[in-house]
């Protein structure tokens, strides 16, 4: 599996604004990789282009030995006024049960099942819209903050899950959370103003499969190396 993004030029529709300009990186293999970087820089609007769901740029963007992309974001809501369990339940075909369940499990979301989506808080929402995406079928998922507003020990405890359940898989993860990435990321690319060249570092994650393996000495070091390239 390989995500590569060459030469990569692109400004706002209707506006002087260049967003990109000549950008290239890439991440190689299965596993959890992230896109970071300031606010306002693109890292959604790269990922939409990754997600094949935005064009008009210059360069190319090559998904190799990916076939299905799948792209979520913590802005969508989830369809029909039914309680979200039925909701899951009528969508997951009884091979995925066994996977559902363990999702709701880690994910921490079994006491509120049986309500409807607006019924649930915001991290509530975020994290039932995620597993309807991981009930269905992908090579690549990219989270756009998909897990704003949950707090720190639920996020990590996903993390973990996902990666032992999908090892076989590619996450591209986008969060604000500098620690966070450090720590749970594998390659990590590095969103630069258009005005730095190159517009992308890449940096290696500490890559953590259990939430206190972890050297603070080690992760302040790869946050240092995070902030340096930034």
């Amino acid at each position: 599996m390989q995500i590569e993004c060459q030469d990569i030029s692109y400004q706002y529709p209707q506006t002087d604004t260049r967003v990109f300009d000549h950008l290239s990186c890439q991440v190689t293999g299965p596993g959890f990789h992230a896109l970071f970087g300031q606010s306002g820089l693109g890292k959604t609007t790269l990922a939409r282009m990754i997600a094949r769901e935005l064009t008009g740029y210059s360069g190319q963007i090559q998904c190799r030995h990916i076939s299905e992309v799948l792209y979520t974001h913590n802005m969508e809501r989830f369809p029909g006024w039914a309680g979200i369990g039925d909701l899951m339940a009528s969508t997951t075909p009884a091979s995925g049960q066994d996977r559902l369940n363990a999702l709701v499990d880690a994910f921490g979301i079994q006491s509120v099942m049986n309500a409807r989506f607006s019924q649930l808080s915001l991290g509530q929402k975020n994290r039932a819209n995620l597993i309807r995406y991981l009930l269905q079928e992908f090579d690549l998922l990219i989270m756009d903050e998909s897990l704003a507003n949950v707090d720190e020990t639920t996020r990590g405890r996903i993390i973990i899950t996902l990666k032992t359940l999908f090892p076989e898989k590619c996450f591209l993860y986008i969060s604000h959370n500098m620690m966070e990435i450090a720590k749970f990321c594998n390659q990590i690319i590095v969103l630069r103003s258009p005005h730095k060249y190159p517009q992308t570092q890449m940096i290696s994650g500490r890559n953590l499969l259990h939430e206190n393996s972890f050297v603070m000495k080690e992760l302040e070091q790869t946050m240092l190396e995070i902030v340096h390239a930034s």
